[in-house]
């Protein structure tokens, strides 16, 4: 019988598969990275138990073009509020576009990161840059302006990223399981680093309100090519019944239609 590829790989054939992952070359991207102070209480509400918020009310989107294997390109993103766990400051992602199914997937299920498919741009025309991330039509977030001047390049970093791993439950009643937080290091090298003076624009998007997360004030925008390696931890599991209230965050609930912006000049 011919080879029929969706049955079963032989253990030579899965140590081969797992030799080449762990062999991958240096994959570089560049990215335009922009950090603010927003609206404290809103970076609160935003974070699951047990995470509590950070130092400052800081956010920091992340907007990258990744030169993969093969000349293929990646449009990668990530819109993340500071936060704290166990002593760790790190960054907790609300959505990460992604261009790829391949992408996408991947992370989800491993780290269960909050990645959704979208459109993720990185354009730069001499010194003016412009960088988005969009969904449905709209780009929800804009960075944009121009660069000012090299940056020294700055050591070997790790930055940590909180994630929830669950699955909702078959019944449609909370989780099959108790969910799973993730503590994930990425280690980034860059070899450029360069200033922007910019701004960054947040649109309505009833799929992806980060409106709510306003741009009390702009710290810094770089553009830079970077290369990174993570890895992940379980590091605790987690209370089903205060997770559930956050669930809609990961996917594009119908609901949310009824979940209206907070009124100008009024309360949230």
């Amino acid at each position: 019988m011919a080879r029929v590829r969706y049955g079963p790989r032989d253990e030579g054939e899965i140590r081969t598969a797992r030799r080449r992952a762990s062999s991958l070359p240096d994959i570089w991207s560049t990215g335009v990275v922009a950090v603010w102070e927003s609206d404290p209480d809103a970076v609160a509400a935003v974070l699951p138990p047990p995470l509590k918020p950070g130092e400052r009310p800081l956010v920091r989107v992340n907007i990258s073009r990744v030169d993969l294997p093969g000349g293929h390109l990646l449009g990668a993103g990530s819109f993340a509020v500071a936060a704290e766990h166990g002593g760790v400051a790190g960054w907790y992602p609300l959505v990460m576009p992604m261009t790829t199914e391949r992408a996408l997937t991947g992370g989800r299920e491993v780290f269960g990161e909050p990645k959704k498919l979208g459109e993720v741009a990185v354009e730069r025309d001499g010194l003016v840059v412009r960088a988005s991330l969009g969904r449905h039509g709209i780009a929800f977030t804009e960075v944009r302006g121009a660069v000012n001047g090299e940056l020294p390049l700055p050591e070997e970093t790790e930055k940590t990223d909180f994630y929830f791993k669950f699955l909702p439950a078959v019944d449609g009643d909370g989780f099959d399981g108790d969910p799973l937080l993730v503590h994930c290091v990425r280690r980034e090298r860059y070899r450029k680093l360069e200033a922007v003076t910019g701004d960054v624009v947040l649109r309505e998007s009833m799929y992806d309100p980060v409106a709510d997360l306003p741009v009390r004030r702009l710290l810094e925008i770089t553009v830079g090519e970077k290369t990174t390696e993570q890895r992940g931890r379980v590091v605790e599991r987690v209370s089903a019944q205060a997770l559930l209230p956050y669930v809609h965050q990961r996917y594009d609930d119908p609901q949310q239609v009824h979940d209206a912006p907070p009124a100008v000049g009024g309360d949230a």
